[in-house]
């Protein structure tokens, strides 16, 4: 039975059009623990692997933020928007006729290794004591200055143009959203990121992570055996 006072490290798959903080209310409300903590979060459009922390077990969280992670996704050539993905609405169109599979393959090559990336300004970075995305929705300008990520891997793993699926392995701190977009203008044209899946965290895979509705119903069916534990009154 799972001690979330004690301290337990949850592996969840995140759903489509939730936030990190969605995720992390849902679990707090479901296990009465106020002290739960994420390891990482993802964007809303973005689904898959989360890690949340319970009880002591969130000394851990720095230590696992830490560590690379793995993406799958899906870009779309030929158009750009704002967020770098389907938050915000096409800003502009690009031709994108006369990229090859080749192309792609040896441009992605040339974004691994030690990068300097510009987060998206729809991003929850904070620059002046304020999150970037809150000045963002107000089309105001923020300079953002270039940080330094690591990309271990950038590899097109099927083309269907405009559409193209991709797999990425890299740093804490890498914005795959930024990544796409670069990619985009590097072929001369513009991308949008239109899916991404996180499928690791260090040593930790989604395919061991919880279903959210699968979990609530275990935590439902171990408060229910706690109750019949109970003696009657």
């Amino acid at each position: 039975m799972l001690d979330f006072q004690k301290g337990e490290v949850l592996l969840f798959d995140k759903p489509l059009g939730w936030t990190s903080f969605d995720l992390v209310k849902k679990v707090r409300n479901l296990i009465r623990i106020k002290k739960v903590g994420h390891a990482g979060t993802l964007d809303p459009l973005a689904t898959g692997l989360m890690i949340l922390c319970t009880g002591a077990m969130t000394k851990s969280i720095e230590r696992l933020t830490g560590m690379d992670k793995t993406y799958t996704g899906t870009l779309r050539l030929g158009e750009t928007t704002p967020s770098y993905d389907r938050e915000t609405e096409v800003n502009a169109t690009f031709p994108y006729e006369h990229i090859t599979a080749e192309q792609l393959h040896r441009i992605a090559a040339t974004f691994t290794g030690d990068l300097m990336q510009i987060p998206p300004a729809h991003s929850a970075i904070k620059v002046d004591g304020k999150r970037l995305y809150v000045d963002a929705r107000k089309g105001i300008e923020v300079e953002i200055k270039p940080r330094p990520v690591h990309v271990h891997s950038f590899e097109i793993t099927a083309v269907q143009l405009p559409d193209v699926q991709f797999s990425v392995k890299c740093s804490k701190g890498t914005y795959i959203r930024s990544l796409v977009f670069d990619f985009g203008k590097a072929l001369e044209s513009g991308a949008v990121m239109t899916e991404l899946c996180r499928t690791s965290i260090g040593e930790y895979a989604l395919e061991g992570a919880w279903q959210l509705t699968d979990f609530e119903n275990m935590i439902k069916a171990q408060r229910a055996a706690q109750d019949e534990g109970l003696p009657r009154t």
